[in-house]
């Protein structure tokens, strides 16, 4: 019986350690398949810039409208707001005592006129008697003089004429400019004198002017990147200006710049930069603040990735990097500029090495992947050039100063 209970106690023992042999013999643990990610392979190469600045409209010639007499105002006859053209009526004075005026200084000149006809036959008579010494040099000298002081005061009567002849003419106040029109500043029936002479201004709209500002720090980084060949602008200064307006469109001309101002503004510490766009259709109104786009300025043999291969991460901005063990690996970088759809790495890349573009997300830190070529970091086309922004500083004023005011 003992024999019995031991055989039964051997093979429950040897149950159990077959079940434990059979727990135990789990399947080998296999490694995740690598994921397809596409990559580009960074080169150095000249990138294109745009320079964005925040600006203000102003007219090219803003005109003052002033009364040039004394008088009362009888008429405005011009529509507030409007478009005036050069030479147009815009306000009418009372002419009554400026035509008096006129006619007085007519009879003046008549009566001048006069007096110079006798005084020269009074010469005529006493010439040849002096010479035949009839009379005296003084007789002679006398007929002179009163000759010579009635042609005089025939030239002050006619002066006296042409300065009437203005006053009456200025009564009939005219725009010197084709331009948008303010409102009127006096109405009919006002006395106008030289306190209050002004009535109203002409703002001239084709060309308009933009004006912008550039920092100090930003005139000083834009000469040390040229300086050291790693900014390349154009040639004579001659950047394509390009205007977006408040809701985001672009307005249809260019412009150039043509003034850098000679010295920063004491109380800001900004360099002002002036440039003209064509403004044929009256779409720019003084006043108005939009976005200057510069073009025409290179990044020379930078690296440049698309937007979407720059993530943030909590170490600031980031890129995946493929290994040539095509192990993805994490890398901080310093992006500064725009291209287009492009980001301009200063620091953290090198040409040669590859990064992923598309599928980073879902990679872990050394994982494993595989790599598909990509098309290159794209370069700033036209259109998407002038939708991006630069967050460098823009050009010196030096290089604005060689082109007419270029900056």
């Amino acid at each position: 019986m003992n024999t019995a209970f031991q055989w039964r106690g051997a093979l429950g023992l040897a149950c159990a350690m077959a079940l434990a042999a059979c727990g135990n013999d789990k399947p080998a643990a296999h490694a995740p398949p690598a994921a397809e990610v596409s990559v580009m392979t960074v080169a150095l190469r000249d990138v294109p810039i745009v320079y964005d600045f925040v600006g203000q409209t102003q007219s090219s010639q803003q005109v003052e409208i002033r009364a040039r007499v004394n008088g009362f105002l009888d008429q405005r006859v011009y529509t507030e707001g409007a478009v005036v053209k050069a030479g147009q009526t815009m306000f009418l004075m009372d002419p009554k005592p400026f035509a008096a005026a006129l006619d007085a200084a007519n009879a003046e000149l008549a009566q001048q006129v006069a007096r110079l006809k006798t005084a020269n036959a009074d010469l005529a008579r006493v010439r040849p008697l002096a010479e035949r010494n009839a009379l005296s040099q003084r007789d002679l000298d006398d007929a002179t003089g009163k000759q010579q002081s009635a042609a005089a005061a025939v030239e002050a009567a006619r002066a006296n004429v042409t300065n009437a002849k203005l006053n009456l003419g200025y009564t009939t106040i005219k725009s010197p400019v084709t331009g948008v029109s303010s409102f009127a500043k006096k109405q009919a029936g006002s006395y106008i004198d030289p306190s209050n002479s002004l009535l109203t201004y002409v703002a001239k709209l084709d060309p308009m002017w933009v004006n912008f500002s550039l920092s100090e720090n930003e005139v000083l980084t834009a000469r040390a990147g040229q300086q050291s060949g790693a900014l390349r602008f154009p040639a004579q200064g001659a950047f394509d200006v390009v205007i977006v307006l408040a809701d985001g469109s672009q307005f249809p001309h260019h412009g150039k710049i043509t003034f850098a101002d000679a010295a920063f503004n004491a109380e800001t510490g900004t360099y002002m930069i002036r440039a003209e766009v064509a403004n044929p259709d009256g779409t720019l109104r003084p006043g108005q603040f939009v976005r200057v786009k510069l073009h025409g300025a290179e990044r020379r043999q930078a690296i440049a990735v698309p937007q979407e291969a720059i993530i943030q991460g909590p170490r600031g901005q980031q890129v995946c990097v493929v290994g040539p063990d095509n192990k993805a690996q994490q890398r901080v970088v310093e992006a500064g500029q725009w291209s287009g759809d492009n980001w301009i790495v200063s620091t953290g890349l090198k040409a040669g090495e590859r990064v992923v573009v598309s599928g980073m997300l879902r990679l872990a830190p050394g994982a494993p992947v595989r790599p598909v070529e990509a098309t290159a970091a794209r370069p700033a086309p036209a259109a998407a050039a002038a939708a991006s922004g630069a967050a460098a500083p823009p050009p010196q004023p030096q290089a604005a100063a060689g082109a007419g005011g270029k900056p």
